[in-house]
């Protein structure tokens, strides 16, 4: 069809000019006929058809009307509509040999089909010579396909050169589409500069093109670009269309200015499900969960009914201890209220309870699934290893690796399949992973460290270091370090926390952690040296505390707290589980790790903030009861051996969630083995 040379498509132009292209006087045969024949699209292998393809259409093209270019048309959509792109050209190229004059209607339609096809620029081209010739070139429904066409297969510049420079009628729709055109090439500042280009050209601005700039300044998280487009908005009255409300609160968030965010959303007079699903993200992202939960329950309340996008934006606020019960209000709602549930949702929901403490129900959900893909193999992977399931999650990297033989695990899922291995001590089946990594990054070093150093395999993690030559990084000398405590290798120890604190010199925690060393070989003139070079230095070591739910209220403790109403009742109830304790000889050696600067010794006794929380824990709930606590930092090895006691004093499970993992002290056990 479009196999015209550049010299044959200069005479066809010719051709145009000297005669008439009315509907009713365009020839049967003509130029156009002749050189965009069938010889020449099976010439042309791109848009070259089968003659099997083509008989069904050849009878179509028979019976239908020559001067019926609506027919002709409606063809040419309902083979767009169901990208068969190649008929869409072939049935132009019949439209025109049988002298039917293409409208303002066939030529968008085509130039789309060119735009999906690979190689199509030089048949776009002659479709753009077309509507020049036809006197199509001006009209809005043409430039905008060709801007579409031009825009996707050469050089945005170019096309505005070529058609919006040259077009006396440029309106807002070709305007907003170049903008477009220039975001999704990723060049956000030049559609900010061609709406400013619009507003001097006296162009109408509407809410689409408006929406449009406000995207391109949070792609470049300019405020001063943001703040200016609301000004305009404002001034213009198009501030509360839904549209430009929505852009408006995404920029702000892109920003990082949650307060203009959240001003804007109270203010909008209609939201839609974008318009609360934004802010709820927005909360959850930057760790406003109880406000994200309000949130979400208000959306509800106003008659909306959540979307998959917004269950899994409120999912990540329950994925904590502490909002264990909100996650399975959730789940209730969707399963009664029979919402739909993608993939994405049930992944999030797999997430969720492993990360609130329930990974039972995680791993009930996760064997129901019927298709799952690799984010559902590496959430119930890492759900594994933060419950001490090691041995479980690597079984998962076996399966995953047999279920998705195809899939290449990206670089955060292999630190996921890294920490299983770490978590279930398998050696060799951490190595075989790491060596999969084209590109590790320091969190995989520092992974393989932690799964050697675990394992008391100290002279190989130092070879592994020097080799990689990962010495300098922090991350891999605390992996090192971790290792050195479990297995009390002192000496080492001692040289990787100084090395830390020579490392990042004002990072208090570090200090800490020497501090704590010293603690632990009863080293206590140092401690208090320590102690005094925090204070000097002025150094803010994280305060540690810990934190529990009952009656839908969060109860924060923190070292030798005495603040809370029934302090009383809980520092007798762990004075009685002490003496229990130590008459039964399970009493653990006091430890004097530094939680805070300012902690008293005699605080320890009755242990840390965690002793406190579970203390709690047990005289708020009756019976059988699992009590679940989370904390900061992590636990001390005090309160993780009176953690295990407690639990079989009591007959009852403890849930104790930190930093790094799920510890689940039932029957004088606990899940981590003692490994953490």
């Amino acid at each position: 069809m479009f196999g015209l040379k550049s010299a044959e498509f200069s005479f066809a132009h010719n051709m145009f000019d000297e005669m008439p292209l009315s509907e009713t006087t365009f020839p049967k045969r003509n130029l156009l006929h002749c050189k965009l024949g069938s010889r020449h699209l099976a010439s042309n292998p791109r848009v070259a058809l089968k003659s099997a393809d083509l008989s069904p259409a050849h009878k179509m093209f028979d019976e239908m009307s020559l001067s019926d270019t609506f027919a002709w048309n409606s063809l040419i959509q309902s083979y767009l509509t169901s990208r068969d792109l190649h008929h869409v050209l072939f049935t132009y190229q019949q439209m025109l040999r049988r002298g039917v004059c293409p409208d303002r209607h066939t030529l968008p339609r085509v130039l789309a089909a060119v735009s999906g096809l690979s190689g199509g620029l030089f048949v776009g081209k002659q479709v753009h010579g077309h509507a020049i010739k036809l006197g199509f070139s001006h009209d809005q429904y043409v430039i905008s396909a060709l801007l579409e066409m031009y825009g996707k297969l050469d050089d945005i510049d170019r096309a505005k050169c070529l058609i919006l420079d040259k077009s006396p009628r440029t309106n807002a729709v070709s305007w907003t589409l170049l903008a477009r055109l220039y975001i999704r090439e990723g060049k956000p500042s030049l559609a900010i500069d061609l709406f400013y280009q619009m507003l001097d050209s006296g162009a109408e601005i509407d809410s689409v093109a408006l929406a449009t700039a406000i995207s391109a300044a949070a792609m470049l998280k300019s405020l001063k670009d943001g703040r200016i487009l609301h000004q305009i908005a404002r001034q213009r009255g198009l501030e509360f269309k839904v549209l430009v409300s929505n852009s408006l609160l995404k920029m702000y968030i892109d920003c990082g200015s949650i307060q203009d965010a959240r001003a804007g959303f109270d203010r909008m007079p209609s939201r839609d499900i974008i318009s609360w699903t934004e802010i709820i993200h927005a909360y959850v992202k930057k760790g406003g969960y109880s406000e994200g939960l309000k949130l979400f329950r208000r959306m509800i309340t106003n008659g909306l009914k959540p979307d998959p996008f917004s269950i899994s934006s409120i999912l990540p606020a329950c994925a904590r201890v502490t909002a264990n019960k909100q996650g399975k209000e959730i789940h209730g709602y969707l399963l009664r209220n029979r919402i739909d549930m993608n993939l994405t949702v049930l992944n999030a929901l797999i997430d969720m309870y492993a990360k609130s403490g329930c990974i039972e129900l995680a791993s009930r959900m996760f064997a129901q699934l019927k298709h799952k893909d690799v984010i559902s193999w590496t959430v119930m992977i890492l759900g594994y290893s933060l419950h001490g399931r090691g041995d479980l999650a690597v079984d998962l990297c076996r399966e995953l690796e047999n279920e998705l033989s195809a899939v290449r695990l990206d670089q955060l899922r292999y630190a996921d399949v890294l920490r299983a291995c770490s978590s279930a001590r398998k050696i060799e089946e951490g190595k075989f992973y790491f060596n999969r990594i084209k590109a590790p990054e320091v969190a995989h070093y520092a992974l393989m460290v932690g799964l050697l150093a675990n394992a008391a395999l100290f002279d190989e993690a130092m070879l592994f270091i020097q080799e990689n030559k990962i010495e300098r990084h922090a991350e891999v000398l605390r992996a090192l370090l971790d290792g050195c405590r479990i297995h009390r290798r002192t000496d080492l120890g001692k040289r990787v926390a100084e090395q830390l604190s020579e490392l990042e010199p004002l990072n208090a925690e570090n200090y800490v952690l020497l501090s704590n060393w010293y603690a632990h070989n009863g080293k206590w003139d140092l401690v208090n040296k320590m102690r005094g070079m925090i204070g000097g230095m002025d150094l803010k070591p994280k305060k540690a505390y810990s934190w529990i739910e009952s009656r839908n209220k969060v109860h924060v403790f923190r070292t030798g707290d005495v603040s809370h109403p029934r302090s009383q009742g809980i520092y007798w109830e762990l004075e009685c589980l002490m003496k229990k304790m130590e008459e039964e000889g399970q009493k653990p050696n006091a430890d004097y790790s530094l939680h805070d600067v300012d902690e008293e010794r005699d605080c320890i006794g009755v242990g840390h903030s965690e002793m406190l929380a579970i203390s709690f824990g047990l005289i708020s709930s009756k019976g059988s009861a699992t009590v679940r606590v989370t904390k900061n930092h992590r636990v001390c090895r005090f309160c993780h051996e009176s953690a295990k006691a407690i639990s079989n004093i009591v007959g009852r499970e403890i849930i104790l969630k930190d930093p790094n993992r799920f510890h689940h002290f039932r029957d004088g056990l606990c899940s981590c083995g003692d490994f953490w």
